[in-house]
């Protein structure tokens, strides 16, 4: 399932607030469009930020009508902007403007020859993410078993990167390799990834999965339903993985419970030049929790709190998947120190 791509100075991607009732595809024609896809999380997963964002520099670059390199520069830097403000966790969506404005800006070239060079970046990082995808799903693939019952948080798949998958990238490789198991998908509350998006891609790709409630993730356990979890991250600190609202929750039960706790992300998830402490957590809106859809659930007038991501410490994941390998405990110890490269 290819989630986003460029098609003739546009960017075409799956609306995913509409699924899993319809497959709509969305085309967006400049950066405002992918700022506002962005916030209305037509768009979302970190690794798919990270793309969307550089697509969003490409698509300003394409219909620029600067004349000089730095009057192109200037309008990206506004566009690179604009795409900062939508979300401030997941570090993917800083990472791709960065290394795309930096790169621009050490060229020697036209403004034309610049904003060539940065639609073709933009492409190149997409395939890079889709083939980072497939390395994160092999080596992860050795940690799944045949009879294993898998848990998995929110969406950690194709649609949240663009293509295949972290998470349910090792789940999808392990499966392709003739690897039998179960997945257990909590319907991750207040927007209900799991339920909609990571149950629609399992379903897909005819892997046995079973749709739970968040809060019977500790009954699972204690019955012995379940022997893994495996989630995605947003952004990786030297200290601890920030990832969707309840992760955290999933993560102490799992100890508790002494079932290993597995991260699948890329090396551009990771910002070691920071702690857990120094993160903001994005906060939205209280409809969210409040509404199901444009049914209200809630009293009017109700106080509301909405952080969209938590923080794990370490101390609570046995391994962390990247493109080239397994990051076990003693590995963690390093990132920790930030002597990992």
């Amino acid at each position: 399932m290819r989630t986003i791509e460029w098609r003739n100075g546009t960017v075409v991607t799956i609306d995913q607030t509409k699924l899993p009732k319809e497959e709509v595809m969305i085309t967006l024609k400049n950066c405002e469009d992918v700022a506002e896809a962005i916030k209305t999380m037509k768009i979302r997963g970190a690794p798919l930020l990270g793309a969307a964002a550089a697509f969003a520099l490409a698509l300003t670059a394409c219909n620029s009508k600067a004349e000089t390199k730095k009057q192109l520069i200037n309008e990206l830097e506004k566009a690179a902007e604009t795409i900062r403000k939508t979300r401030p966790t997941a570090v993917n969506l800083f990472w791709a403007l960065n290394r795309i404005m930096d790169k621009a800006k050490t060229l020697s070239a036209s403004a034309e020859n610049v904003a060539a060079f940065i639609v073709e970046e933009a492409n190149k990082m997409a395939e890079e993410d889709a083939a980072t995808n497939r390395l994160i799903g092999k080596h992860g693939a050795r940690l799944i078993h045949d009879g294993d019952a898998v848990l998995t948080h929110c969406n950690a798949g194709a649609l949240a990167t663009v293509e295949f998958g972290t998470a349910l990238g090792v789940l999808r490789t392990a499966w392709e390799q003739g690897k039998r198991f179960r997945v257990y998908v909590d319907e991750t509350r207040p927007l209900l990834q799991g339920a909609r998006l990571t149950a629609y891609e399992l379903k897909r790709e005819g892997i046995p999965v079973t749709l739970i409630t968040d809060g019977m993730v500790g009954y699972v356990m204690r019955k012995r339903m379940v022997n893994k979890v495996i989630v995605g991250a947003d952004r990786i600190v030297r200290d601890a993985v920030i990832n969707k609202i309840g992760t955290f929750t999933v993560a102490v039960l799992a100890k508790e419970h002494r079932i290993p706790f597995y991260v699948a992300a890329p090396k551009s998830t990771f910002d070691l030049a920071h702690t857990s402490a120094e993160i903001v957590i994005e906060e939205r809106k209280p409809e969210e929790v409040t509404h199901l859809g444009s049914q209200r659930i809630a009293p009017e007038g109700v106080a509301v709190l909405n952080p969209a991501f938590d923080v794990t410490p370490f101390k609570y994941v046995s391994a962390v998947v990247w493109e080239t390998g397994i990051l076990r405990r003693k590995d963690l110890r390093k990132v920790r120190a930030n002597r990992y490269k």
